[in-house]
C-alpha cells in the first residue's frame, strides 16, 4: 500500500467517526519510542558516523516534519516528492518565495500541492505588501481558505544575499502593518515563520517587543541557529513563551559557516524541548543539498540521545501548533455543502487540518 492510499484509508475512518480522535497516525505510541530507542542503541554501537540510510532505518518511525522548505518555487516539490518518501519525512511546511510579488505565485503552488496531498503538505504563504493595508486582507482571506500559516516572512534582512533584496521586506519586525497582522492571526491560532538578519542587534529588539505586545501570537524565528548562539537562543526562549526555534541543522552540521558543532546546540534543545522545530530550508547553502539538509535533521535526532525528546523535535512541536487551529468559517460552510451534497455528517468541531483534508479529498 503506498502512502497516499494508506492516508486516504486513515482519513476514511477518521471521517466515519466524525473525526473526533484522527491524528498522525502510530508516531505518538510508547512502542515507537521503544522501537527508536532499541534501534538507536544499536546504530550507537555499530558506528559513530552513521549514513543517512541508518539514520532514517533508525529514526524514522518518528514521522520527521521539515518545517521550513522552499520547494514551492518553480514547483520544485514535485521533483522532490521521491526524496522524501525515501527518507521518511511525513509532513512538509511548504511556501516559495519570500516577502515578494512572485510569491504571490508560489503561494498558488503551495496550495495546489496541499489539495493533491493534504496528508504530506501544510502550505504557508507570503506574498502580500506588509506596508499595505491590503495585506491584512491577503492573511484573513488565505487563514480563511485553509492556509496553516505565514511564512517565510521577511522581518528584517540585511546580510541575506536573497532576502535583503526583496521588494516586500519589513525594516525590523514592527514595520508596516505586521503588528496589525500579528493580532489577526492570533485569532487563528496561527504561526508566523519570520527571517531575521542579523539575529542581534536592533532587529532582534523589535522582534522582542512584537512578541512582548502580542502574547497570544506564535512567532517562530526562522534557522534560528544560523550566526546565532546557543545561550542567545536560550535566552530568547527563556523571555518569550510565544517564541518557536526553526533550526536549519544543515547549517550547524554541514556548513563551515556554522562551526560544524551541533553538539553545542543540544543543551538549549533539552532545555526547552517542545520549543524546537528542524527544518532543511531546503538546503540553502549546502553542498548536497536539501537531502544533505535533511541528514542533517536525523543527525541532530541522534545526537540528542532521548527517543522522546527527538519526537517532540521531529514532529509534535510543529503538527501541535498545526493541529491546534479550529476550521474557518469557510471552511465549515464549505463542509456544510458537501454534507448537504453528499448526505453524509462530518461533525461540527472540526480542526483546521480535519476540514482541509476532508475538502481536499473531496475535489481528488
Amino acid at each position: 500500500m503506498t502512502k497516499k492510499s494508506f492516508f486516504i484509508l486513515f482519513v476514511s475512518c477518521c471521517t466515519a467517526l466524525s473525526l473526533t480522535s484522527c491524528s498522525d497516525p502510530d508516531t505518538n505510541s510508547d512502542s515507537v519510542i521503544k522501537s527508536v530507542a532499541a534501534k538507536a542503541k544499536e546504530l550507537k554501537k555499530q558506528t559513530d558516523s552513521p549514513t543517512l540510510a541508518e539514520l532514517v532505518d533508525t529514526y524514522g518511525e518518528l514521522g520527521l516534519v521539515d518545517g521550513h522548505n522552499h520547494d514551492a518555487s518553480d514547483s520544485q516539490y514535485r521533483r522532490s516528492e521521491s526524496m522524501w518518501a525515501r527518507n521518511q519525512v511525513a509532513h512538509v511546511v511548504l511556501f516559495g518565495d519570500v516577502s515578494e510579488p512572485s510569491a504571490i505565485n508560489t503561494d498558488a503552488n503551495s496550495w495546489t500541492a496541499y489539495q493533491s496531498n493534504p496528508e504530506l503538505y501544510i502550505p504557508y504563504f507570503s506574498g502580500f505588501d506588509l506596508h499595505d493595508p491590503s495585506s491584512l486582507d491577503v492573511v484573513k482571506e488565505n487563514l480563511e481558505k485553509g492556509y496553516f500559516g505565514l511564512g517565510e516572512i521577511a522581518g528584517a534582512s540585511t546580510y541575506s544575499p536573497v532576502v535583503s533584496n526583496v521588494l516586500w521586506k519589513a525594516n525590523d519586525p514592527m514595520d508596516g502593518y505586521l503588528p496589525q497582522i500579528y493580532d489577526l492571526i492570533a485569532t487563528y491560532k496561527a504561526p508566523i515563520l519570520l527571517h531575521i538578519d542579523p539575529p542581534n542587534g536592533e532587529p532582534v529588539a523589535k522582534l522582542e517587543q512584537a512578541m512582548s505586545e502580542h502574547p497570544d501570537t506564535t512567532f517562530i524565528f526562522g534557522h534560528i541557529n544560523a550566526y546565532n548562539t546557543p545561550e542567545e537562543i536560550d535566552r530568547l526562549l527563556s523571555s518569550h513563551p510565544n517564541l518557536y526555534a526553526d533550526f536549519f541543522a544543515g547549517f550547524s552540521v554541514f556548513n563551515p559557516e556554522g562551526g560544524l558543532h551541533p553538539e553545542n546546540f543540544i543543551p538549549v534543545i533539552k532545555k526547552y524541548p517542545d520549543r524546537f522545530i528542524l527544518s532543511t530550508d531546503s538546503g540553502y547553502g549546502l553542498e548536497g543539498g536539501e537531502e544533505r539538509a535533511i541528514e542533517a535533521m536525523y543527525h541532530i535526532l541522534h545526537l540528542l540521545d532521548d527517543p522522546r525528546i527527538a519526537r517532540m523535535i521531529a514532529q509534535d512541536n510543529l503538527m501541535n501548533l498545526i493541529n491546534a487551529q479550529p476550521a474557518t468559517s469557510t471552511q465549515m460552510k464549505a463542509i456544510q455543502g458537501l454534507g448537504t451534497k453528499t448526505g453524509k455528517s462530518y461533525g461540527e468541531k472540526l480542526s483546521k487540518r480535519e476540514a482541509g483534508i476532508i475538502l481536499a479529498q473531496s475535489t481528488n
